[in-house]
């Protein structure tokens, strides 16, 4: 019998993945405040790769209880610069603000996935990219926030790589899949020890 297995997440993108994958899910949006899920984790878990992993684990626990004998994806991503966590941004100046500091640096996007079934975690996996920003002009920032804005209010990094958030970078470092907040590669593996994916 094959499982049912449900995506908990309304990223369009990530269904476009799961689906061009040729898995065959439901998908239903987690019902959770990130805010304080992230706020209400100790210490020792609230690294950019810990709460990427904890919110993914939330989210998929949540469709889980709706859904008993389910498998359920979660995921998370967060973007990080050393310590520092960014969220996504909700106005012009806040965006502004977070590719002003990202500009000529390194900064990570941690991309968690985790399995769930009855509210027990069956397997997560956090990814790493390393994404290296150029050193922009602010003239190209103003003209890049004037054109892209409604789209990159939706990201954490405020780019969207697929679009003209690619002329933002020198260089990333990391499996593309991370990047769209999504780690196929180890899902699907796991997903195929499971049962759950014939390919």
């Amino acid at each position: 019998m094959t499982e049912h297995l449900i995506l908990a997440s309304g990223s369009q993108a990530r269904r476009e993945l799961l689906r061009n994958a040729g898995l065959a899910f439901a998908a239903e949006p987690a019902r959770v405040d990130e805010r304080a899920i992230e706020n209400g984790l100790p210490d020792d878990l609230r690294t950019p790769q810990g709460v990427a992993e904890q919110l993914a684990i939330a989210k998929a626990r949540e469709v889980s209880a709706r859904h008993p004998a389910a498998i359920v994806i979660g995921c998370d991503q967060t973007m990080s610069l050393g310590d520092q966590l960014f969220h996504k941004a909700p106005d012009r100046a806040h965006a502004h603000a977070t590719l002003k500091a990202l500009c000529g640096q390194t900064h990570h996007l941690n991309s968690a996935v985790c399995l769930v079934r009855d509210s027990d975690v069956l397997w997560s996996h956090v990814g790493i990219a390393r994404m290296t920003m150029r050193d922009f002009s602010s003239t190209f920032l103003e003209e890049y926030l004037d054109r892209n804005l409604v789209r990159i209010l939706g990201s954490v990094g405020c780019y969207q790589l697929e679009g003209e958030g690619i002329q933002l970078f020198d260089a990333f470092d990391g499996d593309y899949f991370t990047i769209l907040g999504l780690p196929m590669l180890p899902l699907l593996a796991t997903l195929r020890t499971l049962g759950i994916n014939h390919a």
